[in-house]
């Protein structure tokens, strides 16, 4: 997301997935549904919002990524207020469950088989990607000097970003601050090339969902945290860290 959008604030939720995922899941939590349907009812809104963000944004996208970014600012902004009405008069029993998926809860994962699918497809398909993403990262014209079809590409990414994210969000719910923190991590220490950045990625950003969630297991055991609010509060400091580094 950073090198489609070369924005170093991007990250896998900037076009509003989470949020088109969190407002349908909680309808679908507000109305009883059993976990199964929750989880497609929230993969059904991310793909919605992707939709959205790609049909008001993405006309010029191969001309300039902005008016893509503002749609899905935006869309996150609207689904915000969507999210916080349905909480606000959602059951009181049922509030718990609709704030652990908001903040992110591994509890909720119920296929494995299908992430490590995604996860291994994702993975190999940006990984053919790498050369088109070294050049992009330049500059649209520079990329597209070089031979690189910038518009395909960036289309490539955009579907194959919001795709993942839909996903997990629909598996796990909104765990925030891994796809911003680990690629900037990973810069700081050597990693540049997308070659060997891209598999680097889904190695420490599991190792530290990993971490999160054994600490939100443990810290105030027997009662659990949402894993969403320990990547938050292990990546602010890490961010801020990351910042002063040279």
């Amino acid at each position: 997301m950073q090198t489609l959008f070369r924005n170093p604030l991007a990250e896998p939720y900037l076009l509003g997935v989470s949020g088109g995922a969190g407002l349908l899941a909680l309808l679908g939590m507000a109305a009883g549904l059993a976990w199964p349907w929750v989880s497609v009812l929230a993969f059904v809104g991310s793909l919605l919002a992707l939709a959205l963000a790609a049909a008001l944004g993405g006309r010029l996208l191969a001309r300039d990524h902005t008016p893509l970014l503002l749609a899905g600012v935006m869309l996150a902004a609207g689904f915000g207020a969507l999210i916080a009405l349905v909480l606000s008069v959602a059951p009181i029993e049922r509030l718990p469950g609709m704030l652990f998926f908001l903040m992110g809860d591994l509890a909720w994962t119920s296929n494995p088989f299908m992430l490590w699918a995604a996860l291994l497809l994702a993975t190999g398909t940006a990984l053919g990607l790498s050369r088109r993403l070294d050049v992009l990262q330049l500059s649209p014209l520079k990329a597209a000097s070089l031979g690189v079809a910038v518009a395909p590409t960036r289309w490539m990414l955009f579907t194959l970003a919001g795709a993942c994210t839909a996903l997990v969000v629909a598996q796990a719910g909104s765990i925030g601050f891994v796809g911003l923190m680990v690629p900037h991590a990973l810069r700081k220490t050597g990693f540049s090339g997308h070659r060997v950045l891209l598999p680097a990625c889904a190695l420490a950003g599991g190792s530290l969902l990993v971490l999160a969630d054994a600490l939100a297991r443990t810290v105030i055991a027997p009662r659990e945290l949402p894993v969403g609010v320990l990547t938050a509060l292990l990546g602010v400091p890490m961010m801020l860290w990351l910042l002063r580094k040279p």
